[in-house]
This record gives structure tokens, C-alpha cells and sequence, in this order.
């Protein structure tokens, strides 16, 4: 499957754990090289947002008040995300409350997560850090939005990825860059990239 979904939250926090909930949501869905649907929505879970939140996202309580309820935008997500691999950026946060709000439906997630941050640090190591802004900045991606709002994250996230995907062709003459491949190579060190794809390479056919 050649297929990816790119997906970002905002949220009132840090963490579902204490009680945070989503505010936005969207996702991307890359085939190939290319940007071939997208979703996006705020949602109410009924949660206020603390006034530091609002001035990081732009997002107000006024907006959330008139967004569609949490539970039906998180169906939608699911129709719309099926079983496509994901990936997102930090997606330790992102994995959190999509996770935490599919449970709310009683929907599971069945599908791995790549992370393009972890990626980044292993491909791009010399970069002074690896915050979305920072790699657009450096790789000269495009801007499509505000940062911090959902769907414009997700396309810059997106347009990473594919940068990302090109960079380890061209690297490492792959044929293509899978899901899979993308999984494996976050884990590893960074000393470990180039063995980690060799052998790759040989098991899945690259």
C-alpha cells in the first residue's frame, strides 16, 4: 500500500491522561509523491480551552462551541482514515489522543504510526532541532497555513514526508519507501540507518 495518512491534533493540552481533549483534527492522505484527500474539522467535546491555548491555535471556546460534537468527528476520521497507515509529527502526542478519542467511540486503532520527527533526527542530524517550523524552514517545504492549526500542520507535515521519502531514494537508490520501511528506520540509532535498510532492502524487496 502506497497509501499514508498524515494527521495532527489540536488540543486543550498536553495529555488525555489528565483530562485534555481534542479541539481539531486533520488528516492528510499522500499517495505516492502526492497530496490526494484531506479532512478537517474542530470539535466540541464540551472542554474549555485555557487562554494560553487559545493564543498558541487561534482557536477560541466560541469556536468550539459552534464545532461538531467530538463523537461524530471522530466517525468521520474513521471512514475517512480506514485502515491507512499513519504517520504525524511527535507522533507520541498525536497517537495519545487519537487513541483516546477513537476509545470514546469504542473504535480501535489497528494501524501502525511513523513519526516524522524521529525520522528527521536521524536523516537530518545537523539541524539545530527538529520542530515542524524548523524543517520547513531548512528544507525550504512550503508554508500552507498558520502553524499550530490542524490541517495546515498536517500538509506541511505531509509535504516532509514526501521530502523525506525522496531523500532516502535518492540516498539509498530505493525502489520505494514504505510504511514499513519508515517504521523500522525511526526506531534504530542514528549510527544504525544504513545497515537497518540493507536490510530492508533484502526483506522487502527495495
Amino acid at each position: 500500500m502506497s497509501k499514508i495518512v498524515v494527521i495532527d491534533f489540536e488540543t486543550t493540552g498536553l495529555s488525555p491522561d489528565l483530562g485534555d481533549r481534542a479541539t481539531e483534527v486533520a488528516a492528510v492522505i499522500i499517495d505516492g509523491n502526492q497530496i490526494v484527500d484531506k479532512y478537517q474539522s474542530l470539535m466540541n467535546a464540551g472542554v474549555a480551552i485555557p487562554s494560553f491555548i487559545q493564543q498558541l491555535t487561534g482557536i477560541s471556546n466560541a469556536m468550539i462551541r459552534k464545532a461538531p460534537p467530538c463523537q461524530q468527528v471522530m466517525q468521520e476520521l474513521a471512514d475517512f482514515i480506514g485502515d491507512t497507515p499513519l504517520l504525524a509529527h511527535n507522533a507520541a502526542f498525536d497517537t495519545k489522543f487519537l487513541d483516546a478519542e477513537w476509545y470514546r467511540i469504542h473504535y480501535k486503532r489497528r494501524q501502525a504510526f511513523a513519526c516524522s520527527m524521529l525520522l528527521s533526527r536521524r536523516l537530518y542530524p545537523n539541524f539545530p532541532d527538529h520542530k515542524l517550523g524548523t524543517l520547513v524552514h531548512h528544507l525550504k517545504l512550503p508554508t500552507t497555513g498558520e502553524y499550530h492549526r490542524a490541517l495546515a500542520d498536517a500538509e506541511m507535515t505531509a509535504s516532509l514526508l514526501i521530502k523525506i521519502k525522496y531523500d532516502l531514494q535518492q540516498k539509498y537508490k530505493l525502489s520505494s519507501v514504505p510504511h514499513e520501511l519508515l517504521c523500522r528506520l525511526q526506531e534504530v540509532p542514528k549510527s544504525g540507518i544504513d545497515n537497518a535498510i540493507k536490510k530492508a532492502k533484502l526483506k522487502l524487496g527495495l
